[in-house]
């Protein structure tokens, strides 16, 4: 166990080391911090952090820099999440306020996040298969032909065309419509195709051809919606930081372009908490130059999608944080309003 003044120590090379990007010596430490000790007592824990391996040395640099480790224990214990500021959270509610449905939601999360953090922004939509469905709608386009609407719990919205195998008329559309709402409302995506089964069977035999078309359209969709999708943006941010990668830039880059890698990054919906993976905890090999901070979003208590950004470890933790968990909140509660 590191003592409090140790902890300190590592807290103050942290925040000088992502506020300079230079590597922090122990005069440079006492002149900067009030650290209530000299500069030869800074420099042996200094010893003791590095040979702990929370602080290494670059080079040949008489400065010391955080290892993964040392930005582990940075946000684990050391590190106070930065509230954003009134002006930011106004400028957040005004501009995610002007979207007009769940796509322009999810782009406008990605811009935002990008120039909030002058991080990569990782936004998951919300999957169907943890949405509850708000309404089906059907709508007469002609006598044989309806247009099948599902609306989600999150504003997402599906619209698909069914083609009947003869006339339905309105007021059997309105019976299908109503029946089926009472069925789904309010219930789980992945429960729908349970719920529905026998429906067709409390039907007449001559309306049975409409409503199985529907419904067969309703699960096709259904299936169509489980892939997980995700939008990215600010990737250009990365080349502020490119000293901050050992080699190249490139691997990053690469496993940016791979959504089933920034899934496992965002990690399970279900997870709803603040997650922050640093360096070597990202699995993938391209990506142990950057740390992974994700938050879970939704229109209630649970969490539908994942949201986060992507850049260097010598990253800016309390004020990442704070803006990734504030960005998520007022999506969740825009989801909630839609």
């Amino acid at each position: 166990m590191l003592s409090e003044r140790r902890l300190e120590v590592l807290r103050a090379i942290v925040q000088d080391y992502v506020g300079t990007e230079e590597p922090v010596g122990s005069k440079a430490l006492t002149e900067r911090h009030r650290l209530g000790v000299s500069p030869a007592t800074v420099r042996n824990d200094m010893a003791v952090l590095e040979e702990e391996g929370y602080i290494a040395q670059p080079h040949t640099s008489a400065g010391r820099i955080p290892t993964d480790k040392g930005y582990r224990l940075f946000v684990d214990k050391l590190a106070d999440v930065k509230p954003l500021s009134s002006p930011e959270r106004r400028a957040i509610q005004n501009f995610l306020d002007g979207a007009v449905d769940l796509d322009d939601v999810v782009a406008r999360t990605v811009r935002l996040l990008a120039q909030l953090t002058r991080q990569v922004a990782v936004v998951q939509y919300p999957s169907l298969t943890r949405s509850t469905v708000r309404h089906v709608e059907l709508l007469s386009m002609a006598s044989a032909r309806i247009m099948l609407v599902v609306i989600t719990d999150t504003g997402r919205v599906e619209q698909r065309m069914v083609d009947c195998p003869g006339p339905v008329g309105d007021e059997a559309l309105a019976d299908l419509r109503a029946r089926l709402n009472s069925r789904v409302v309010g219930r789980r995506f992945s429960d729908v195709p349970r719920l529905v089964q026998d429906l067709p069977e409390s039907f007449e035999q001559e309306e049975r051809g409409a409503v199985v078309a529907v419904l067969a359209t309703l699960l096709e969709c259904l299936v169509e919606e489980t892939e997980e999708r995700l939008l990215i943006g600010g990737t250009a941010n990365l080349t502020r930081f490119a000293h901050d990668f050992p080699l190249t830039i490139r691997p990053v880059l690469e496993a940016l372009e791979e959504h089933v890698v920034l899934l496992k990054l965002l990690g399970e919906a279900k997870d709803s908490g603040m997650t922050v993976r640093i360096g070597h905890e990202n699995a993938h090999e391209g990506l142990t130059s950057t740390s992974v901070v994700s938050v879970g979003y939704g229109s209630g208590d649970e969490a539908v999608a994942k949201l986060g950004v992507v850049g260097p470890t010598r990253m800016d933790y309390p004020g990442t944080m704070g803006a990734v968990r504030a960005v998520a909140r007022y999506v969740g509660q825009i989801l909630a309003e839609s």
